[in-house]
């Protein structure tokens, strides 16, 4: 599917996508929980389904009742294969709790996922007591445990999505253990998981953000879990509003753990004015000054903020560029030169972006079959010079699947083409 995208101003309400990150962490933990747990208002993203499919593939009852979801848990079979669509944050999780088995089990996915690299996940699992089999770094991978309490060391540099794993499965076994994390890049992540732990009776103790102290014999509790609002969706139509519209945006927390909700506190740093109120955040067209802004913890939110810069008063820059190149696509590469087809320049210098503003210009552009790159290049379109056409955009549905729905309702003039 394609997007044809005309200049727009926008105005109206967008409900903020159900979080994704908390959706499949949900998911998860109710699978692990011996009992029935109701997940409230919950992703329906591709990402979040196919961690639900796995639930169901570990015998989970599941169902859905008034846009709820039910999942009767508690690991009640283990398949011989875990398929993991293209969710990254799902396959790493898995990789761990998956380890909890004696039987072999092999993770894999699809598409862009299996051109990820995985990270270093192999090193703290054969350290204690799992055999590992692995396609050079890439899915498709087999575990076969059982792991073991013990002292695990991890490198969080390219993700934390992988300690995540081990912080759910580790409380699971029959003694304790210690995790130390060098070079963490996503700390807010791993506070989020901490949050959902505890929501289902599991606790671990911390030292800052890089030492866990983690009982064993711990259970998980069935729960009835509420999912907020995504900042890290809800960042497109945010700079949609600043660019060229007025736009409320509402289910969002102001205090969540989400890494993504220090959108709010870079836009309050370089001087735009966002009012909280009523559970609303309300957002309209705003002169944009040049800024810099640290994205190492909040990779997610750079092409959105691209799209911001290019509409600045002048140069912006943009670090933790490196965090960009394990994603779906190489998204710092795919944003210069989507960028530079539009007339705005980028240069790439290590780890930081460079953003020169100017006026963007119809065309045709690339989504890379990257959900986040395919929102950008729409809200983009809404601030062209002319018409502009994003191909690819059905990707957008691994995070966010109602996105073109809730612009067009705030009159942004969007029309879907069927591709060939």
């Amino acid at each position: 599917m394609d997007a044809l995208v005309y200049p727009s101003f926008v105005k109206g309400e967008v409900n903020a996508p159900p979080s994704k990150s908390y959706t499949i962490r949900a998911i998860a933990a109710a699978m692990l929980a011996a009992g029935k747990s109701t997940i409230i208002n919950p992703s329906s993203c591709d990402d979040a389904l196919a961690m639900l499919n796995i639930a169901h593939s570990f015998r989970a009852e599941i169902k859905f009742n008034n846009q709820n979801l039910e999942i009767q848990g508690g690991l009640k079979s283990n398949p011989e294969i875990i398929y993991c669509n293209e969710s990254a944050l799902t396959a790493r999780l898995m990789i761990a709790i998956a380890a909890l088995s004696e039987n072999k089990i092999t993770i894999t996915g699809s598409g862009t996922l299996l051109k990820r690299h995985l990270g270093n996940v192999n090193d703290p699992l054969e350290a204690n007591g799992v055999k590992f089999t692995s396609n050079n770094g890439f899915l498709p991978v087999s575990v076969q445990g059982r792991l073991k309490p013990g002292y695990y060391l991890v490198d969080g540099s390219e993700s934390s999505q992988f300690i995540s794993g081990l912080l759910m499965a580790l409380p699971l076994l029959n003694n304790d253990s210690q995790l130390i994390v060098n070079n963490l890049k996503s700390a807010p992540y791993l506070k989020m998981t901490l949050e959902v732990l505890r929501a289902f009776n599991v606790n671990i103790e911390t030292k800052g953000t890089d030492f866990y102290l983690i009982s064993g014999n711990q259970a998980y509790c069935p729960q009835n879990f509420i999912i907020e609002g995504d900042w890290s969706g809800a960042a497109f139509p945010i700079i949609a509003a600043l660019l060229n519209g007025e736009i409320d945006i509402t289910g969002l927390l102001p205090h969540s753990l989400q890494a993504d909700k220090k959108l709010n506190t870079i836009l309050e740093d370089i001087g735009i004015k966002t009012v909280c109120a009523n559970n609303k955040l309300y957002l309209k067209k705003s002169e944009i000054p040049a800024f810099v802004a640290d994205c190492t913890h909040t990779p997610d939110l750079v092409p959105a903020l691209v799209i911001l810069a290019s509409q600045s008063a002048g140069k912006c820059r943009i670090t933790g560029a490196s965090r960009l190149f394990y994603k779906e696509s190489n998204r710092a590469l795919a944003l210069k030169l989507e960028m530079s087809k539009l007339g705005i320049e980028i240069i790439i210098n290590g780890n930081e972006i460079i953003i020169y503003p100017g006026k963007i210009q119809p065309g045709e552009v690339s989504s890379h079959n990257d959900h986040r790159i395919a929102m950008a290049m729409m809200i983009a379109g809404l601030i062209a010079e002319g018409p502009l056409l994003v191909k690819d955009v059905g990707c957008i549905s691994k995070s966010y699947p109602q996105f073109i729905d809730s612009m067009q309702k705030c009159g942004a003039r969007i029309e879907t083409i069927l591709s060939d």
